[in-house]
Order: structure tokens, then sequence, then C-alpha cells
């Protein structure tokens, strides 16, 4: 047992929306090529996994911008944009979609010791 308090919440789409973000960011050297399909396959992976996250946060509101990220980069029926500086522009706001829900998705920590209830055990040991 920790002496450390523990956390009210839990950040678990922290670590998924921050690989996405790398993710986009490295698919602008890869951005005109076929190699491309390389970003489009985890890009849309983890966008769905951070909308499970949201989820379970109940902040619905993220599935929106979320499921567009999985739509778009969505390698089995692909969406083309002809306008490579659109493609360019969506990178960068995917990236800041996955780091701005990454951080603002939290999740109750049902583990917390220091929530206050009537169940026995939760007043503190002296």
């Amino acid at each position: 047992m920790s002496s450390y308090p523990t956390r009210q919440f839990r950040r678990t789409a922290l670590a998924p929306g921050i690989l996405g973000a790398i993710v986009l960011l490295a698919g602008l050297a890869l951005l005109n090529t076929s190699a491309f399909v390389w970003i489009e396959f985890p890009a849309a992976i983890l966008a769905l996994i951070v909308c499970v996250y949201a989820w379970q946060a109940r902040q619905w509101w993220w599935l929106l911008p979320l499921g567009a990220i999985a739509v778009l980069w969505n390698p089995v029926l692909p969406i083309t944009l002809h306008a490579d500086k659109l493609w360019l522009i969506l990178q960068y706001l995917g990236a800041i979609v996955f780091i701005v829900a990454g951080i603002l998705i939290k999740v109750p920590n049902p583990e917390d010791r220091n929530r206050r209830s009537g169940a026995p055990g939760a007043q503190k040991r002296r």
C-alpha cells in the first residue's frame, strides 16, 4: 500500500492520444507516397481506441472529431482529397484533436482511496 493519495480519475486516453499525434505528425513525411497507408492504419485504430475511452468517460462530444479521424484516415475505404494543403492542415488538426482528447478525457478511478463514503474501512486509520 502506498502512502501517496490516489487520484480521483485516470487519463486512460492519454497514451493512445499521444501515439496518435505522433503517428499523424510522422505521416507528414509520407503524405504523397504509397507508404501513407502505414499511417492510415494506426491513425484510424488509435482514433477508435480513444473513442472507446471517451464513451467510458461519458464524454460523447469527443466521438464526433475522433470518428471523423477514423473515417478520413480509413485505409479500407480511403477518402482521397486532391488538395495537398488540405491534407497537411488535416494532419495537424488531427494531431491537436488527439492530444487535447487525451488530456481532457478522464475516467473516474474506482480505486480512489481518498473518496469519503459510508463503506466500512473508508475512514482513515490513525
